[in-house]
């Protein structure tokens, strides 16, 4: 009896199987709020006031510039005997802002992906433009 489970479970181990995994760094940036920042008014404070801390700052000469930054990934396998597949798929939103040396917002970049990674195994394509306009539409005032 106990060689027929030891068989059964060691059978259980050789059989294929899938995984999916989701990791995430940091919120996805709020676009909204990105549209509220106005160049020549808003300053470093209130930046950091509405979204937190940046991820980085750079200092340029007398200006300064921040960055911050979100990242969203899913990854999937198949699992078989002798042979495995596996795709990772990662998105980030990603923000630069930029102040004069009196600390005033003199412009901004951002750039939203973390709504756009999909599940899909290494033959698939994840960036179809088709996909990335489904995914667009599902986030709201996500201009690409």
């Amino acid at each position: 009896m106990k060689t027929s489970r030891s068989l059964l479970f060691s059978s259980l181990l050789l059989l294929p199987a899938c995984a999916l995994a989701r990791q995430g760094t940091n919120e996805p940036l709020d676009a909204a709020v990105i549209r509220s920042l106005q160049p020549g008014k808003t300053t470093a404070r209130e930046v950091v006031e509405r979204l937190g801390a940046p991820t980085e700052v750079v200092q340029l000469g007398r200006r300064t510039a921040y960055r911050y930054d979100a990242s969203a990934t899913k990854s999937t396998a198949l699992i078989l005997l002798l042979v495995n597949f596996a795709n990772q798929d990662t998105r980030t939103d990603r923000l630069w802002v930029f102040f004069d040396e009196n600390n005033l917002l003199t412009h901004h970049g951002a750039w939203y992906g973390t709504h756009r990674p999909q599940y899909a195994m290494p033959w698939e394509d994840v960036h179809e433009a088709e996909d990335n306009a489904e995914a667009d539409a599902e986030r709201p005032g996500v201009v690409q």
